[in-house]
């Protein structure tokens, strides 16, 4: 069977990542890669990357169980400067190997953007361009923290109940970065934290 490997922030797990891990299941094996940044053994969680790999990896099982791998190879270890400029840098390609450790030549990456399609395809990453979602996680993460700052936003209904529950439950960490300033990079349509970037 193909593997299809989906490769996104995921910070919040949204309807629209349901939506289209439900489409990549039905003819493929699915593993779902959550971008991790590290910086001295830590993760490095910001504004635009609240939750931790390990809330988003629950927040993935809470509604898929086992019928899809979540896996943590899609990590990136400060000073992240040290992956650019992509193909130039061997570290970009030590990336590669570690989205495809174990993997045969039976599978494609999925994404709903163009400019890190054209990215993946350098990398021969086999990239299948979807349509983007009308919702993204950042509009919906952007909800969230208007909320936490007491605003009523509605952005329940774009996060499946069972997220909805582990967002709740971890209500401190949205409350944590409404009020902070996003501090990040954005290179070829992949945002970066300014934390361990240099």
């Amino acid at each position: 069977m193909t593997v299809a490997i989906y490769l996104a922030h995921l910070n919040p797990v949204t309807k629209a990542h349901v939506e289209i891990i439900e489409e990549l299941k039905k003819e493929n094996q699915v593993r779902v890669m959550p971008v991790i940044f590290m910086n001295k053994g830590n993760e490095v969680n910001s504004r635009s990357f609240p939750f931790n790999f390990e809330l988003r990896k629950k927040m993935l099982q809470a509604v898929f169980a086992d019928s899809i791998s979540v896996l943590s190879n899609y990590t990136f270890y400060a000073p992240f400067a040290k992956y650019m400029p992509p193909l130039f840098s061997p570290f970009s390609w030590s990336l590669k190997k570690q989205i495809l450790d174990g993997l045969s030549e039976d599978y494609f990456t999925y994404t709903g953007d163009r400019v890190e399609g054209f990215v993946l395809r350098l990398y021969g990453l086999n990239p299948k361009i979807g349509t983007r979602k009308a919702i993204s996680a950042s509009f919906v993460k952007e909800k969230m923290f208007e909320a936490a700052r007491g605003k009523d936003t509605g952005w329940e209904k774009d996060v499946p109940p069972e997220v909805i529950k582990i967002i709740h439950e971890n209500w401190d960490v949205v409350k944590k970065y409404s009020t902070v300033k996003d501090l990040t990079y954005r290179i070829l349509g992949m945002k970066f934290p300014n934390d361990g970037f240099w």
